[in-house]
């Protein structure tokens, strides 16, 4: 592949990222790279550009949402399927998007993209004198961020997956899978450097960035960039799926210590849930996320959530892809005052933040509905809901679940209330009542020993953001009581096959042997 900038591919995966055929769009809009890399609009759209391949690739063909949800999750599909075959861990099944989320060359054009970012941006800097030191360094910070993010989603899928940090004039030779561990430390080292040198806020007149950003203000990046805390918590994250769990406490701390410089606070449930809310734009709350925005053109019509989720009565479809069951949800969902779903002991449902039409054959999960801008429409099936990564909620139980396997079992529940107290707010009446003295704290008696607590947390929290799967690995290399899942980990079951097509373009690679 020749060393080229693909300007119309970054608008197509800025615009329509969502689509599973953006990486294969042919372009008649190509700059040559000899009239790249002079002035410092050349150096924001190879950046946009980093971000918009980023976004891509985790709302292609929904993976975010299938690889986090679906896989041994919550949720069953009432008809198709190929997600039935994911749900059930089948994956080598021979379906399109089974085939399609084996294969990582998505991942690869980030780090790629990222790599003749971080090689060429200098000559930028020599060339336009309005391009500063600092916005180059905190330039380089963000993709620097980027690249490694990229190979920690990978390694969570695949695990062992080839090392590639430099762009070799644009041509992907084959390379051997490099050691998952390696490629974590590399990842820490990357998102730690790149928290050093990133601001909490852009065009604020931060220390670390003064001015405005590119010439915008302050709104126009609310949300939208990587920041400091964002490679702290994602830092967190990473510490969290090594086993890491001192770092886990080290970086959560920053996180929370911080989180008003960045503009940043927990989120009420009704904010959470609004189809106008938490989900809908881009927000300082989104501590890593990567926006559907309506104004920019944004929408789409799959790559979200709701896409795969979504029916009526909320929109116009008469089946969503996948369900939560009713069983599912009432085992998950028991305490009578969560204001995210109960039901009494009459079977009357109170709040109903997280579902719509329980008692209907298919309840629908409609935590995030974000249909258009927000408000027009509600049922037109057009979606502009952020892909959140994470957020000041999965920081402060990460650090929970920290504390609990290291034994300080007091400051584990004492993060775990933190979240309580979010959502445990539904009155005696089963009105919704954020500022009710109905707080139940953890009981060790009722809600069992606390890392199951924080977890069980954790799956209600978190449902429908991809992390599901994620947060059952860990437990479960805490607890090593489930012997069929410990099984998984100990023989590479819990990584994904490595697609059929890349082991036969590259004879270096060696398939998962779970998957042989």
């Amino acid at each position: 592949m020749k060393k080229i900038i693909l300007l119309s591919l970054v608008f197509v995966a800025l615009l329509a990222g969502s689509c599973k055929k953006a990486l294969n769009i042919s372009s008649t809009r190509v700059v040559n790279e000899a009239n790249f890399w002079n002035t410092l609009e050349d150096s924001r759209a190879a950046l946009m550009g980093v971000y918009g391949l980023t976004r891509a690739a985790l709302a292609d063909n929904n993976g975010h949402w299938i690889y986090g949800d679906a896989r041994m999750g919550n949720f069953d599909s009432p008809i198709r399927q190929d997600l039935k075959a994911i749900i059930k861990n089948d994956l080598n099944a021979s379906y399109p998007v089974v085939n399609q989320l084996s294969n990582w060359t998505r991942f690869y054009a980030i780090i790629n993209a990222a790599n003749i970012f971080l090689e060429r941006v200098p000559e930028v800097k020599a060339n336009d004198q309005r391009y500063t030191q600092n916005n180059m360094d905190v330039d380089i910070a963000q993709v620097r961020f980027l690249r490694a993010y990229a190979y920690f989603y990978m390694v969570r899928i695949w695990g062992d997956v080839p090392f590639i940090t430099s762009s070799r004039d644009g041509s992907f030779e084959n390379r051997p899978r490099s050691s998952k561990e390696a490629i974590l430390e590399f990842v820490q080292s990357e998102m730690l450097a790149s928290a050093q040198v990133l601001p909490y806020r852009y065009s604020v007149n931060d220390v670390q960035q003064p001015g405005f950003y590119y010439n915008e203000n302050e709104f126009r990046w609310n949300g939208a960039l990587i920041r400091k805390l964002t490679a702290y918590g994602i830092l967190t994250s990473v510490s969290a799926w090594q086993g890491k769990y001192t770092d886990v406490i080290k970086y959560a701390n920053i996180v929370t210590t911080d989180a008003g410089k960045a503009g940043m606070g927990y989120t009420s449930t009704n904010f959470l849930t609004q189809r106008n809310g938490f989900f809908y734009d881009k927000r300082n709350e989104h501590l890593l996320a990567f926006g559907f925005v309506f104004g920019h053109q944004d929408a789409s019509f799959t790559g979200n959530i709701e896409s795969l989720v979504l029916a009526e009565p909320v929109v116009n479809k008469a089946i969503p892809d996948m369900f939560v069951p009713k069983d599912s949800i009432l085992k998950i969902f028991r305490e009578t005052n969560d204001g995210r779903f109960n039901i009494d002991t009459t079977g009357t449902t109170h709040s109903q933040a997280y579902f719509t039409n329980f008692l209907g054959r298919y309840p629908i999960f409609s935590k995030i509905k974000v249909m258009q801008d927000g408000s027009t429409d509600p049922t037109f099936r057009i979606y502009s809901s952020a892909i959140v990564v994470s957020r000041l909620e999965d920081i402060t139980l990460l650090r929970a679940e920290a504390y609990a396997a290291l034994g300080e079992t007091t400051n584990a529940i004492n993060d775990l209330n933190t979240i309580r107290r979010l959502r445990y707010n539904v009155d005696n009446k089963g009105q919704l009542n954020e500022s009710a003295s109905t707080f139940v704290e953890y009981n060790a008696i009722k809600n069992g020993p606390v890392l199951d607590a924080i977890f069980l947390e954790r799956q209600k929290e978190f449902m429908g953001e991809g992390m599901h799967f994620y947060d059952q690995v860990r437990y479960n290399k805490i607890k090593q009581n489930n012997a069929k899942f410990m099984n998984l980990i100990n023989t590479g079951g819990i990584y994904w096959p490595i697609s059929r097509e890349l082991i036969n373009q590259n004879p270096l690679l060696v398939q998962n042997s779970y998957w042989k």
